[in-house]
């Protein structure tokens, strides 16, 4: 099959699919059987992750139950942290835990960027697992954590409700917190480029807490170093299509397809789709947006939530997916009912 009859890249090209693809975020996960069965084999998650048939096998879990348009590469953001020398863990029902970087000393202790391939080789692995075993018309998706989501983490050590430690730093010590951005810009640049060259067809950026930035800090945060690492990108794989996903930008979501180079922003739940039509899709192909609760909930309402976002979202370039990540609870039947809302 040639890439331009894959939907995906024709979506991500401006063209106006009918039906619209569709994927969803964190599709291999948790709520599948198979997924829980491969992750016990593994061990542990990181285990998974670094495990390139493992995480290949998780990775294609999804596609062959339902033939979703799109494959997601099965790693985590916080696996470029780690990369560069920052010890990761996860704690069983609380989630991620680092080592923490409170100044430029700690900054200056990460190691080079070009060292994080030393880590990250099983996961380009992975990659070309699945360029050889996808079916022919799905597209791969690679990622990576955005600068910003990733240095809250890397600097309060976990998730936080408020992104408060982050915050501190960057009010309380600029010249640290620059140095620490620019540091994971450069290496997701690395990252995402070694992803393409192993075989990702497209790339995503996650922004998971870029709605804690507000007013100019949204543009210098989370705006610019999108803009950069886009830049970067398409400047060594011309033609590579590029998702953005600033979560809860709210106005923000406005013009950021121009401002970054994206050629398509994934919208979270907390914004419509019919002012995304009118304010957002204007400036090429959007993604999303339905609420994961209605994974949980299914029924008569999730056929007409999903059916109401294929409608706003028609008259332009569209790929459907979730608001945000499937959660654990989700029942995996809705995403059936989900896909024959979409496909009929």
């Amino acid at each position: 099959m040639s890439e331009q009859t894959k939907t995906i890249l024709r979506a991500l090209a401006g063209e106006r699919v009918d039906p619209p693809p569709v994927w969803l975020m964190r599709q291999a996960g948790r709520y599948l059987p198979e997924y829980r069965a491969t992750r016990a084999q593994a061990g542990d998650f990181l285990s998974l992750c670094y495990t390139p048939d493992l995480a290949a096998e998780v990775t294609l879990q999804p596609i062959r139950r339902y033939g979703f348009d799109a494959a997601i590469l099965f790693a985590d953001i916080l696996l470029l942290p780690q990369a560069l020398g920052a010890d990761l863990w996860f704690v069983t029902g609380e989630g991620p835990r680092l080592s923490t970087i409170t100044d430029a000393a700690g900054v200056a202790a990460l190691k080079p960027t070009e060292a994080i391939h030393d880590t990250l080789s099983p996961v380009y692995e992975t990659v070309r697992i699945l360029r050889r075993e996808l079916p022919a018309e799905t597209t791969l998706i690679g990622f990576a954590g955005a600068p910003w989501t990733v240095a809250t983490y890397m600097i309060a050590g976990r998730g936080t409700p408020d992104q408060g430690p982050a915050h501190a730093l960057r009010e309380g010590d600029p010249a640290a917190f620059d140095a620490l951005m620019e540091r994971l810009t450069a290496a997701t640049v690395e990252y995402l480029s070694a992803q393409i060259e192993a075989g990702a067809e497209v790339v995503k950026l996650f922004d998971s807490w870029a709605g804690s930035l507000k007013g100019d800090a949204f543009a210098r945060y989370a705006t610019e170093p999108a803009r950069a690492i886009i830049a970067a990108l398409k400047a060594r794989h011309p033609g590579i299509p590029v998702i953005a996903f600033p979560r809860e930008a709210g106005a923000h979501y406005i013009g950021f397809a121009r401002a970054t180079g994206a050629d398509c922003v994934a919208l979270d739940n907390s914004v419509g789709a019919d002012w995304a039509a009118q304010h957002v899709q204007t400036d090429g192909c959007v993604q999303g947006n339905l609420d994961p609760r209605h994974m949980v909930t299914g029924g008569d309402t999730l056929v007409a939530e999903t059916q109401r976002i294929v409608r706003a979202l028609a008259g332009g370039p569209h790929i459907f997916n979730l608001g945000h990540g499937i959660t654990p609870d989700a029942d995996p039947e809705n995403v059936h009912r989900m896909l024959e809302a979409i496909r009929g």
